[in-house]
């Protein structure tokens, strides 16, 4: 008898042996044993084995600063033993391993990231303007480990040291430990720079390192 599934084989899972392995350009999949994570609350799509998640206030499922839709984002843990399957929207999945470094990401573009790696909630600077913007809270990591992001569409890396680099706050995903950020204003320019929101608002990078900005200015971020 002819084997239904086969026409799926293409899609079977793939194994590593690797803690994070993304399964296709969209699903990540993460080996849970020693090591526990911290993903986006919701960013689930399935589990197998013995996997468990927690919501604490105030700790590792303490809320995020809100961004400038007004929505929240929350981390959850996982830990336990078996294999976690995550995705967010079906945007593009991206690992990155840091070394003793850090990495400052843009709530919306959090997907996971393993316990060990210390973070925080901080809030680019600029006066006035970074009260008005709103929306400017960023993850800054610190630590060794991996790290799970995602982009809306096929995002561009750009090397802040060779000329004054400006971008979108929605579009700039994630800025490597080296970068300086600013927020620069520019009124006149409001209708006609950006993609299309009317922002007033850019956020400037400088020192050295990179950052990574996405062919968007980013989806809602899903309740719950």
């Amino acid at each position: 008898m002819a084997d239904m599934g086969a026409p799926l084989d293409r899609f079977r899972e793939v194994e590593t042996g690797d803690p994070f392995t993304p399964q296709n350009p969209r699903l990540l999949k993460i080996e849970l044993s020693e090591t526990s994570v911290m993903a986006r609350n919701g960013s689930m799509v399935a589990y197998q084995g013995d996997v468990r998640f927690e919501h604490k206030g105030g700790g590792l499922g303490r809320l995020l600063k809100k961004a400038a839709t007004g929505e929240q984002l929350r981390l959850m843990q996982a830990t336990g033993s078996g294999e976690l399957f995550l995705a967010h929207q079906a945007m593009l999945v991206h690992v990155l391993r840091l070394e003793d470094d850090s990495l400052s990401v843009n709530g919306a573009n959090i997907l996971a990231f393993e316990a060990g790696i210390d973070w925080d909630v901080t809030r680019v600077k600029g006066g006035t303007a970074g009260m008005l913007a709103g929306g400017l809270f960023n993850i800054h990591l610190r630590g060794t480990g991996l790290v799970a992001l995602v982009s809306d569409g096929e995002p561009l890396r750009l090397d802040v040291s060779e000329a004054p680099t400006f971008a979108d706050p929605q579009a700039a995903i994630a800025w490597s430990g080296g970068v300086t950020t600013s927020l620069k204003t520019d009124v006149q320019a409001k209708s006609l720079i950006g993609m299309g929101s009317g922002e007033s608002f850019q956020l400037g990078f400088s020192g050295h390192g990179w950052v990574l900005v996405q062919p968007s200015e980013g989806r809602p971020v899903a309740s719950g």
